[in-house]
């Protein structure tokens, strides 16, 4: 291998064992789920156990001008870790320590631990860590806290800053930062542990995170429900949203109905134009009398079949099913995964808009979504091989944002603009906006070294 001054020095500082530089092997950190094709290729992928090694690696990127991607487990659909040309990877993936404290409730988690690892370790306690991707068995903490993630639950427990009371974070010059803490209530100061919740790896690289734990969550009742139209199932999620609060209200579309069933076989009725999957994890009888409105919510709203079930095994199936709609889609073909969300009114304006969008560019859209809040994700569905195909998913994309936003919505609920959406933010934020969020950039990352081309785009 020929020699250069970056490699030679990660190579004297951290050694052979966590400095990854041969091609083959780069190759595997060029992409997230996203799949950009515009993915670079990076000069090492620094594979960091520790604090100390992220410094490390920092330091030698911010004196050699090099740029830095951070990575988790390479879960985005954003194309928020999407390798650079030349680039540094900083790769959290061996930072994999849990420690759960039942006293105070609380958990210490190094970035690159599982989601579900997280959740497995609160549990042993009796205690529950709510935010739940649904790529929660291989996506990171690390990068649910970069990207601020939410799940199916995040109707009534909240999104990933909810939970987040304290981080440790390399900054752009190599130092390490605490932020917060193992308090429940802390004002001193500016909230700049949240500042980094959501910043995509553009402000620093978080080490360690300290997460709130709640006590663990009841037996949950579900009901699904079938619809013949689309606008009858979002009436259901305007008027169940209206009387109450479920722990889950989420969507799926004809087109994710039929791909799901095509991979699990649940006898899920592939002729409906969508189904409802709604949760309640009140105490029995509340659940009982919650589940009992839904229902009758959704036969107003002109539901043909609905099914309730209080058995844990069930529930979880169902739960599954809803988990598998964007991997049972992806079968069908390449995918542009849309991350849009409105206000609940508009929430039938933007399914039916999409609808549109997807008839009038002769594209394939799913829509799956956590329709108790807004957040959905439009599914393109297309040939990357070829070219007219591409062209026409690449326009819907930016139709669908465009509407989002008409309808006073959002480019992104919960997988961030990564690269992909990057070109939309500064007509989401508005100049002024846009103009604060390049100022912190700018005062915490002058050489732009942190995962450039990322959230802002050029600067």
């Amino acid at each position: 291998m020929t020699s250069h001054p970056v490699i030679d020095a990660l190579l004297a500082e951290l050694g052979a064992d966590a400095v990854i530089t041969h091609a083959d092997s780069l190759e595997a950190y060029r992409h997230d789920r996203a799949n950009d094709p515009n993915a670079g290729t990076p000069l090492a992928v620094v594979r960091a156990a520790s604090t100390e090694d992220v410094q490390a690696a920092v330091r030698i990127a911010a004196r050699e001008g090099v740029a830095i991607v951070p990575r988790g487990a390479g879960s985005g659909l954003s194309g928020g870790s999407s390798a650079v040309d030349g680039a540094i990877v900083i790769s959290l993936e061996r930072m994999r320590q849990i420690a759960i404290d039942p006293t105070v409730q609380m958990a210490v988690v190094q970035p690159g631990a599982f989601n579900a690892e997280v959740k497995a370790a609160a549990a042993a306690h009796g205690l529950w860590y709510p935010p739940d991707p649904s790529s929660q068995e291989f996506c990171s903490i690390g990068g649910n806290v970069a990207t601020n993630a939410g799940g199916l639950c995040c109707v009534k427990y909240g999104v990933t800053t909810d939970y987040v009371l304290g981080l440790t974070v390399v900054l752009a010059d190599g130092r390490a930062v605490k932020l917060g803490g193992p308090r429940l209530k802390d004002v001193a100061g500016l909230s700049l542990t949240k500042l980094f919740v959501g910043s995509e790896g553009t402000l620093g690289i978080v080490t360690e995170i300290v997460l709130r734990l709640i006590p663990a969550q009841q037996p949950p009742t579900t009901l699904v429900a079938m619809f013949p139209t689309l606008a009858g199932a979002m009436q259901a999620v305007v008027d169940i949203k209206a009387a109450m609060r479920p722990s889950m209200l989420e969507f799926m579309d004809q087109v994710a109905i039929n791909a799901v069933e095509d991979v699990m076989r649940m006898e899920l009725d592939r002729t409906a134009a969508a189904m409802l999957l709604v949760q309640s994890d009140e105490s029995e009888a509340v659940a009982a009398a919650q589940i009992v409105a839904i229902e009758a919510f959704c036969e107003a709203a002109g539901a043909t079949e609905c099914y309730a079930t209080s058995d844990p095994d069930e529930s979880e199936a169902l739960i599954e099913a809803r988990r598998m709609a964007i991997p049972a889609v992806e079968r069908r073909g390449a995918l542009l995964l849309e991350d849009v969300g409105v206000p609940l009114p508009h929430l039938g304006d933007l399914v039916e808009g999409v609808a549109q969008i997807a008839e009038r560019n002769g594209v394939e859209i799913s829509i799956v979504a956590h329709a108790g809040d807004g957040n959905t994700h439009p599914l393109l569905v297309f040939d990357r091989e070829d070219a007219v195909q591409s062209t026409r998913a690449e326009r819907a994309f930016g139709e669908v944002m465009d509407l989002a936003m008409e309808l006073g919505g959002t480019i992104t609920g919960e997988h961030g603009v990564g690269r992909l959406k990057q070109p939309w933010l500064a007509d989401y934020l508005g100049d002024d906006v846009l103009e604060l969020n390049l100022r912190i950039k700018r005062a915490l990352d002058p050489d732009n070294i942190m995962n450039p081309g990322a959230v802002f785009g050029p600067l």
